[in-house]
């Protein structure tokens, strides 16, 4: 089960150049910066367990609820970022970020390996798919190793919201629409899930599936900026 009703997914590739500087930001500022945010409960960084998967990292905060993610708290924030933060995301590549309220969350709890579908859903076929894969979604939180599966729903207004931290900024591709994160004990307890999920569903026949392994959580922070 995930830990609140929002979410804020990231997947990013990051220069070379700057890989080094990427991952001590990361954990020395930005994760505590952010899970240290009113309302944000934990952050989750991944890794692509594979050539295949792109982006090759995928970063995952809950949150208590989606509001959460509309407040002044994590706005400020935003409108605000450090001189480490501005040096840092100038490194980043092919960066989709979705702010996405949790649909339906399946489990026992989380697991060493995650794969996510970025796919979308048309308008007019919402309310008759989402019940069925919700439901499908329960049916594959049972299988083999699976630990916990997730639907999420994002709001494409809040998420395209221009701020400080992202002016100027090349590397943001378009908000995924809809995500599915499945986490298990390995990556290959995905085979069945995948091919059970895409044989019902024609959304996700398509969808952008990637394989990855955690590197690091950072629960409730305090923290002050700079």
């Amino acid at each position: 089960m995930l830990a609140g009703e929002g979410v804020v997914a990231i997947w990013n590739d990051i220069a070379e150049a700057g890989r080094a500087e990427f991952y001590a930001w990361h954990l020395n500022e930005h994760m505590p910066e952010r899970v240290g945010t009113p309302g944000f409960v934990r952050g989750r960084r991944y890794r692509a367990a594979d050539k295949a998967t792109q982006p090759e990292f995928f970063t995952l905060y809950e949150t208590s609820s989606f509001q959460v993610l509309q407040g002044t708290d994590y706005l400020s924030r935003l409108n605000d970022p450090t001189p480490w933060t501005r040096s840092t995301t100038a490194h980043f590549k092919n960066t989709t970020r979705s702010l996405t309220r949790v649909v339906a969350s399946h489990g026992v709890g989380s697991g060493g390996a995650l794969m996510t579908l970025r796919f979308d859903i048309a308008d007019e076929a919402v309310k008759s798919v989402v019940p069925l894969l919700t439901s499908a979604l329960e049916t594959a939180a049972r299988l083999p190793r699976i630990s916990g599966v997730h639907l999420l729903s994002a709001d494409a207004g809040v998420s395209g919201q221009a701020t400080a931290e992202s002016k100027g900024r090349k590397d943001l591709l378009a908000p995924a629409r809809w995500a599915l994160l499945l986490e298990a004990c390995d990556t290959d307890a995905f085979n069945a899930s995948l091919v059970l999920l895409q044989q019902q569903f024609m959304e996700l026949r398509n969808a952008e599936v990637g394989h990855y392994m955690h590197e690091y959580t950072r629960l409730k922070t305090p923290w002050q900026p700079g």
